[in-house]
């Protein structure tokens, strides 16, 4: 994928709003302040890149979605019928969206890390959940719950029950029981930074940006390549933004 940004435009990336958790009211909260900075990056936005967990919970039926989260998914229709594209990855929270958002807001939907070029720099970017060393376990469940196997089963399951299923697997998620946020504990914890410098030994990338860690960081990868990780919108409201030249880690200040 190749992009040729305009001076005048910037690519903007987030990732982890986990819409949904701990409650409605905190949710909804969130929801608006996630729409706000949509408007605001919309005065300027050649594309918006949305890394995954942007739900806690989304399981598409047949002829059924999750209730709820009209507002944003409004706002992404105002944005797409504006001309900007959208792209969504899915995260270990949402893996479950199918179709739903590309046949209704032509959005393209990827369910893995992507190579993307704009204008002589290079990004890996995708969710970042089930890369680097370690945590075998859930790279297991990771492969089961992708299966067509374990979602036709979940399918066969009423939406009443499915969705109760659901919002109490929210409520034993780590944002919804986390009552403060991911702390640093060093370069060699990192386990996507260990991932970006061995994809870098490989192939250069000038930037890898992912989600999942729930921690805003900025962090040298290897000679003019950097890992940016998008961190979440339950305590810290950053994304990211790249200008043509240099991508900026910042955080969206909400003013009433």
């Amino acid at each position: 994928m190749g992009i040729r940004l305009p001076s005048d435009k910037k690519i903007y990336f987030a990732s982890d709003f986990h819409l949904g958790v701990p409650n409605h009211t905190s949710s909804l909260e969130r929801e608006k302040r996630i729409i706000a900075w949509l408007d605001q990056a919309k005065q300027d936005a050649h594309s918006i890149y949305l890394l995954g967990d942007i739900f806690d919970f989304w399981f598409e039926y047949k002829h059924a979605i999750p209730k709820g989260f009209i507002r944003f998914q409004g706002k992404l229709a105002e944005l797409r019928d504006a001309g900007i594209p959208i792209y969504f990855f899915t995260g270990n929270h949402d893996m479950w969206l199918f179709d739903y958002f590309t046949k209704e807001l032509d959005i393209v939907i990827y369910r893995e890390p992507q190579t993307l070029q704009i204008n002589d720099k290079f990004f890996l970017i995708g969710h970042g959940d089930g890369l680097g060393p370690g945590d075998s376990m859930y790279k297991i469940q990771k492969k089961f719950f992708n299966s067509k196997v374990c979602q036709w089963l979940f399918a066969r399951i009423h939406p009443n029950l499915g969705m109760g299923i659901a919002q109490l697997w929210s409520k034993q998620s780590r944002l919804a029981n986390t009552k403060r946020e991911e702390k640093f504990n060093g370069e060699e914890n990192e386990f996507l930074l260990s991932f970006c410098k061995a994809i870098e030994k490989e192939t250069h990338h000038d930037f890898y940006v992912f989600g999942h860690r729930h921690l805003p960081l900025d962090l040298e990868v290897g000679v003019n390549s950097r890992y940016i990780n998008l961190g979440e919108w339950v305590h810290f409201n950053t994304y990211a933004e790249f200008d043509g030249q240099a991508v900026a880690l910042k955080t969206y200040r909400h003013v009433n």
